[in-house]
């Protein structure tokens, strides 16, 4: 992990094609997931359309909390369960929206948002269906 996540950070699915196609620098974050490095999701949006691909943004927003602090190694953890808890989607990018610190009676606890993207050719967003072969598919490239 050497960039910070932050609110505007980009997680994106580990996936050789899209990476490669779309020349996204990224570092390992999590379980079959990186940090794209460098970039907010508004500068990777743009990217993206000048590439003639698509990225669609998902109107539900997720959410992950944890008692504690702003620490690096915290918020790591919050989001690989975030992850790993709301996988089912097959989508394959996470932007975070916000990292809010707060205290309640005193205790410090923090809470991330984030809301689902997903990074396509197609101008209509794949099928359910569509995205969980796409991902298995490139869990197989991967050897995963």
């Amino acid at each position: 992990m050497t960039q910070q996540v932050q609110a505007g950070s980009v997680l994106i699915a580990d996936r050789p094609v899209l990476l490669g196609a779309l020349q996204i620098q990224s570092d390992p974050y999590g379980p079959n997931w990186s940090l794209v490095q460098g970039l907010s999701s508004f500068d990777l949006d743009r990217m993206i359309h000048r590439a003639g691909w698509n990225f669609f943004f998902m109107a539900g927003e997720v959410t992950a909390s944890f008692l504690g602090g702003l620490t690096p190694g915290r918020i790591h953890k919050a989001l690989v369960g975030l992850l790993g808890r709301v996988s089912h989607q097959h989508f394959n990018c996470l932007e975070i929206t916000a990292i809010r610190a707060r205290r309640f009676l005193g205790l410090p606890y923090t809470t991330i948002s984030a809301h689902w993207r997903h990074i396509q050719q197609k101008c209509r967003l794949d099928s359910h269906h569509e995205r969980s072969a796409a991902e298995k598919d490139a869990k197989w490239a991967n050897g995963s």
